[in-house]
C-alpha cells in the first residue's frame, strides 16, 4: 500500500474491511427491524503502526490528503477523516484506551454508491486500533461502537446494518440481522447459475443531507403516534394506517412493515435453497422504496425496469437512496444482456454510463497480514 513509502517504516499490519450490498430490508434498521445484508469482496484496507506521540495521522491514498488529531471531539474533523477519527472518539467513549497511530487508507470500493464505503472505513480502523494495542471487544459491540462514530462524531443517523455486515458477514452468506436485539443468523446464498449484478447508477449517493433524517424522523413521529416503541412493533398494517391522519406518515409506516416481511420471507426462500424465487421480492421492495418511502431516483427506477425487461429474476435500489446503485438478481446466461439494455437505457437519457460490479458474499472484517 505504499505505507514504507509514506511513513519510512514498515506497518505492524494490514486490515481490510469490506461495503456491503443489503439484498433486502431497507430502512428497516432504524426501525429496529430485520435486514439481509451479504459483504462485498471490494472494502477498505488500512495499514496501520503504532506510535507513541498521541497522535492520530490519517492518509489516504484515494484523497492525497493528510490529517493529524490528538484528541479527537465532535466537529473537529471534517470531510472522510472524520468516519475514521470519530472511531477513535467512539472506543475512548466506550472506555478503551487508544494511543496514537499512523494509518494510511486505501479503498476498492466506489464512494457515493450506496454500498456502505464510510461504515467500510469504520469498521477497517475499528479492527486495527483494537489490535494495535491488544484491545477485545465482541463483534456485535465494536458494530455499535463504529455507528456511534457515524452518528455522534460525523452527524449522520444511520442504524446499525452497515456496520454490522463490515463486521459479523461470511463467506457465501447473507446476514439476518435483527436491529433490536442486536442477534444474528447466517443465511446461505448460493448463486449457482445466478449473478448478483450491482449497478452504481452514477448518481452520487449523500446521506448527510435532510432526506434521510427527514426519514427517519418521519418514522420515529408514526411510532409514537401508534403508541409502539418502533415500528417494527406494528402487528396490525391496516388498523395502523386507519389511525395515521397523515398521508406521508401512512406511506412511511407501509414501507416498513411490509419491507420486514419481505426480508423474513427472503430468509425462508435462501434456506429452502429458492435463491432465484427472491427476485419479486427485490422488485416489491423497489417499489414500495419509490412509492411509499420516496427515496428513489430515475436512474434506479430506469436501472430497475430495463434489467427486469431484460431478464432480471428482479432488482431493487440498495441503500438509504437518493443516489448510488441498484441490485439485480439475473441468470448468469442472461447477464451481459441486463448490462447492455442499462447502458443503452442510460445512453437514451444522455446519463453517464453506469458501472457494473458482480456482487460475491464474502467474509467480515479481518487482519490480512
Amino acid at each position: 500500500m505504499g505505507f514504507q513509502e509514506t511513513y519510512g517504516r514498515e506497518p505492524d499490519g494490514v486490515w481490510h474491511a469490506p461495503g456491503r450490498v443489503n439484498l433486502i430490508g431497507e430502512h428497516t434498521d432504524y426501525n429496529d427491524g430485520f435486514v439481509l445484508p451479504f459483504a462485498l469482496r471490494q472494502g477498505v484496507t488500512v495499514a496501520a503502526a503504532r506510535r507513541d506521540d498521541g497522535v492520530f495521522e490519517l492518509r489516504s491514498l484515494q484523497s492525497r490528503s493528510t490529517t493529524e488529531v490528538t484528541d479527537p471531539t465532535p466537529g473537529s474533523v471534517d470531510g472522510w477523516a472524520a468516519y475514521a477519527a470519530g472511531v477513535v472518539w467512539s472506543l475512548r467513549e466506550a472506555g478503551y484506551q487508544v494511543g496514537g497511530a499512523s494509518l494510511l487508507i486505501d479503498a476498492d470500493l466506489p464512494q457515493g454508491a450506496g454500498l456502505s464505503s464510510s461504515a467500510a472505513l469504520e469498521c477497517a480502523v475499528a479492527v486495527a486500533l483494537c489490535d494495535l494495542y491488544g484491545i477485545e471487544v465482541p463483534r456485535p459491540a465494536l458494530a455499535r461502537i463504529a455507528q456511534r462514530a457515524e452518528n455522534d462524531f460525523v452527524g449522520v443517523p444511520c442504524g446499525i446494518m452497515d456496520q454490522s455486515a463490515s463486521l459479523l458477514c461470511t463467506e457465501d452468506h447473507a446476514l439476518f440481522l435483527d436491529c433490536r436485539s442486536g442477534l444474528s443468523a447466517q443465511a446461505p446464498l448460493d448463486l449457482t447459475g445466478l449473478t448478483l449484478l450491482v449497478i452504481d447508477t452514477r448518481a452520487e449517493h449523500e446521506l448527510v443531507d435532510g432526506g434521510y433524517a427527514d426519514r427517519r424522523t418521519a418514522c420515529e413521529k408514526a411510532a409514537e403516534l401508534l403508541g409502539v416503541p418502533a415500528l417494527r412493533d406494528v402487528t396490525d398494517l391496516a388498523e395502523a394506517l386507519s389511525r395515521l391522519g397523515d398521508p406521508v406518515l401512512r406511506r412511511r409506516t407501509q414501507h416498513v412493515v411490509t419491507e420486514n416481511h419481505r426480508v423474513e420471507a427472503t430468509v425462508g426462500l435462501l434456506r429452502a435453497g429458492a435463491v432465484g424465487e427472491v427476485g419479486a421480492l427485490l422488485t416489491a421492495s423497489h417499489l414500495s422504496l419509490r412509492d411509499q418511502f420516496e427515496v428513489s431516483w430515475p436512474e434506479a427506477d430506469v436501472a430497475v425496469e430495463e434489467s427486469v425487461r431484460a431478464g432480471a429474476r428482479g432488482a431493487r435500489m440498495v441503500g438509504g437512496g437518493f443516489g448510488g446503485s441498484v441490485i439485480a438478481l439475473v441468470p448468469t446466461a442472461r447477464a451481459e444482456r441486463v448490462r447492455e439494455a442499462v447502458t443503452e437505457a442510460y445512453a437514451r437519457r444522455g446519463w453517464a454510463e453506469p458501472r457494473f460490479l458482480d456482487a460475491t458474499p464474502s467474509a467480515g472484517a479481518r487482519r490480512l497480514r
